[in-house]
């Protein structure tokens, strides 16, 4: 069964938006597996509320902080340890689409990031990237930390307003595979959802 890590160049870049797209094209389960803040509406909340698949399966957070900062802030300040080992992919018999906690460099704690749970699960990353003034440095930069701890790169998606010129400097210089473009939209929907999960099913389906 497929299994992708969706993962963003920063904070608020769409990463819960494209997670559900990939959850209803791919028929897939949804698991974040830590939420920091927003306990009263989490990420997978949204995610269940936009799909239109009844059998997929939400999996429950392996951690769930009530302060919106980072990881290992939001842990410190409740007095909790975040441990890898305590964060371990959920069994299911369906495709899996996994959303980070930030970006690739955030740490869980002192000693982890989420690179580290990247390298120890070994799946394939779908890398969402946001029109914005240092956007196409931090996609570059992200791109090439996956390629140099040899971390497999499934392809990216641009979110927001179309900025032709920034998607093909980042495509050109990292020779990443385009999966696909969500415009920015004033409303979403579960019509928008599978909108978009339709556009994109053809390139997952080559994956």
């Amino acid at each position: 069964m497929k299994k992708y890590i969706i993962c963003g160049i920063d904070t608020g870049i769409g990463k819960t938006l494209v997670s559900a797209i990939l959850a209803e094209a791919l028929g897939a389960d949804y698991w974040k597996p830590v939420q920091a803040g927003d306990l009263h509406h989490t990420d997978t909340d949204t995610v269940q509320s936009l799909i239109s698949n009844p059998q997929a399966v939400m999996h429950p957070e392996a951690y769930r902080l009530q302060h919106p900062m980072s990881p290992h802030a939001s842990a410190e300040a409740e007095g909790v340890t975040l441990t890898p080992d305590n964060i371990q992919l959920p069994e299911t018999r369906h495709p899996l689409i996994i959303e980070l906690a930030g970006g690739l460099m955030v740490p869980l704690n002192r000693k982890t990031l989420n690179l580290h749970l990247l390298q120890q699960w070994q799946l394939p990353v779908i890398l969402v990237s946001r029109y914005y003034l240092g956007s196409i440095n931090h996609t570059l930069l992200t791109l090439e930390v996956l390629r140099h701890y040899d971390i497999p790169l499934a392809g990216i998606i641009f979110n927001g307003e179309e900025n032709t010129s920034s998607k093909e400097v980042i495509l050109e210089y990292s020779g990443a595979r385009l999966l696909g473009s969500i415009l920015q939209e004033e409303n979403i929907t579960k019509e928008t959802i599978r909108h978009y999960a339709d556009l994109l099913k053809p390139k997952l389906e080559v994956l």
